[in-house]
């Protein structure tokens, strides 16, 4: 049985606490906003699975199929769509972020 791209996007988000869709890789980011996601997460010390969406055209376009969301960076906690830039951005400035991560034990508490 051949896995589609949206049942590979779902397996992907399920079997990773944290996952960033993203343009480039977290140490060569290919994109500003995928860069300031990726930088968050560094900051917090998340450990998370990146998914380079530049290299399948069917996992770019399928991400946004997926979630409902027109841009990437996309990024997933415990399969829950978060956001992208900017909510994740504005989640870190405001404290929601390290809060939501905190109580799905995915950060120590500070």
């Amino acid at each position: 049985m051949t896995e589609t791209v949206q049942d590979h996007i779902k397996s992907t988000i399920e079997t990773n606490d944290v996952v960033l869709f993203m343009k480039g890789t977290p140490i060569f980011p290919q994109c500003g906003f995928s860069s300031v996601v990726a930088r968050v997460l560094d900051h917090l010390q998340v450990d998370f699975e990146s998914v380079n969406v530049l290299e399948d055209d069917g996992i770019r376009e399928g991400i946004k199929t997926f979630s409902n969301w027109p841009t990437i960076p996309q990024l997933y906690i415990k399969g829950e769509f978060v956001g992208g830039c900017d909510i994740v951005k504005e989640m870190f400035e405001t404290g929601e972020l390290q809060t939501y991560l905190r109580e799905q034990g995915l950060i120590e508490a500070a």
